[in-house]
């Protein structure tokens, strides 16, 4: 694990940095250790176990509105890489962009009316709406959350983020 999840003073996410930053962060009594590994790393004067999560000791403002840009990436990853009207999980290639409510009828392209869709079940909706060609939506879309993003990215989340991230 390279990446250390970094808790504002309030305990929400904040980011994710590199075990370097996190360790200097420590170090500088900026942020206090919450979880860590049994791991290790040794210097010739002092020990420090290898940290999972920190919590940074003062309160940091976050920007209340983070634009982020409206993509196929960033679609794909809001969704996890799965159709959001059967549930698969094909490769990337075969995942398409689903306007909910079709361009054809006036439908935008905003974060609330695009969902990740495999190439089967974009062309059995084709130009309907999901209800007009019986399908429903596992969720409905909407505007991720910036920090979500960028938890989301994060291939190599540890398993004991999943606590201090439950409520994105």
């Amino acid at each position: 694990m390279d990446t250390v999840l970094v808790l504002n003073a309030s305990y929400e996410p904040l980011s994710v940095v590199s075990l370097r930053r996190a360790i200097i962060l420590l170090l500088k009594d900026k942020a206090e250790l919450l979880e860590a590994t049994e791991q290790r790393i040794r210097s010739a004067g002092m020990s420090v176990p290898v940290p999972l999560v920190i919590r940074l000791v003062y309160y940091v403002q976050v920007p209340a509105r983070m634009n982020i840009p409206l993509s196929r990436r960033t679609v794909l990853l809001r969704d996890n890489y799965t159709c959001q009207y059967c549930g698969a999980q094909p490769p990337k290639t075969n995942l398409t962009i689903d306007h909910i409510i079709p361009r054809v009828r006036n439908g935008g392209t905003t974060w609330e009316n695009v969902v990740c869709a495999c190439k089967a079940c974009n062309q059995r909706k084709g130009s309907r709406l999901p209800e007009e060609a019986g399908m429903h939506l596992l969720s409905s879309p909407r505007r991720p959350r910036y920090v979500a993003m960028v938890l989301l990215g994060q291939q190599s989340a540890s398993e004991v983020w999943g606590k201090y991230i439950s409520g994105i």
